[in-house]
């Protein structure tokens, strides 16, 4: 069974807009060294919508290439059509990768019957996968609710777990996990982990957050599953000022962030979002070093 700690590796461009790879590594090696119990790649936070096909099978063979069977693998194949689906699929199967993030697509709103279809559909053109879906909020995902996915899931059996996003994640994760889906052997929580202490109470099986906070998530893991709420607790109160930033920023406030560590430079992103000006950054500042101070290890 999946679980735990599995970050989405986020994709690293240069300057000039194209792919780097001796970043890309480093981030996954910084990944795979603070303890993740898995890596995802490509999800939302790796820009999956701005990369070309054969970008995505370039570096999905580098992240299957340096994870080396070390921890499970989830390969992001969320795409607008069950065609294109397929076709990400198909690419991530051919490196040995079977467990597909796909996302219940904003495209086809609220109708719960194109959802069921639409994942009928993917899993019949990639056989032998197991599809965990993805339900995010409007407007990245269609944002259903708890009913539709529960139906969708037990007329799909390929699809073998769910990453809950919407907001509030916690009643859906309730409701979901109540449903006891024979074929659905985990929910796991999103939004980047800025609720996942709840998540986590409601019986999740882990959680899909950004990269640059690993370690201080496995070993918020570690605690939670080890009894000790008190430190689970304390550490989610550290990891909260950075990751509000980040529902704003988004990528750039992972790269910045992986770049203030020292573990990868590269900070351009692709997605079109707010820039960081510099009070933005000074508070950045601020918050990794309150880190520094407060969680041992940090650097």
């Amino acid at each position: 069974m999946l679980s735990g700690i599995f970050p989405v590796i986020p994709t690293l461009f240069t300057a000039r807009n194209e792919l780097d790879l001796a970043g890309q590594r480093q981030v996954i090696r910084f990944a795979l060294g603070a303890g993740a119990h898995g890596l995802v790649f490509p999800g939302v936070a790796s820009e999956y919508s701005h990369l070309s096909l054969p970008e995505r099978e370039q570096l999905l063979a580098l992240v299957a290439a340096e994870t080396a069977g070390k921890v499970p693998l989830v390969g992001g194949a969320s795409a607008p059509t069950a065609a294109e689906v397929i076709a990400a699929g198909t690419i991530a199967m051919k490196h040995g990768i079977r467990h597909l993030m796909i996302m219940a697509p904003v495209g086809l709103g609220s109708d719960g019957e194109a959802h069921r279809t639409f994942f009928q559909q993917v899993a019949a053109g990639l056989p032998g996968a197991e599809i965990i879906l993805q339900n995010a909020p409007a407007p990245t995902g269609a944002g259903l609710g708890a009913k539709a996915i529960i139906e969708i899931a037990a007329n799909v059996p390929a699809i073998t777990y769910i990453k809950e996003e919407t907001l509030p994640s916690g009643p859906a994760i309730t409701a979901l996990r109540a449903a006891a889906i024979p074929n659905v052997r985990g929910v796991f929580g999103g939004g980047g982990a800025r609720y996942i202490i709840d998540e986590l109470d409601r019986g999740a099986c882990g959680a899909m957050p950004a990269v640059e906070l690993t370690d201080l998530h496995v070993a918020l893991w570690s605690a939670y599953a080890s009894g000790d709420r008190a430190q689970a607790r304390r550490l989610y109160r550290l990891s909260l000022p950075l990751l509000v930033a980040q529902a704003i920023y988004r990528m750039r406030l992972t790269k910045l962030v992986l770049a203030q560590r020292g573990i990868a430079d590269a900070q351009h992103v692709r997605a079109p979002l707010p820039e960081m000006d510099a009070f933005t950054q000074r508070d950045v500042d601020t918050m990794l070093g309150d880190l520094l101070a407060e969680f041992p290890g940090w650097k």
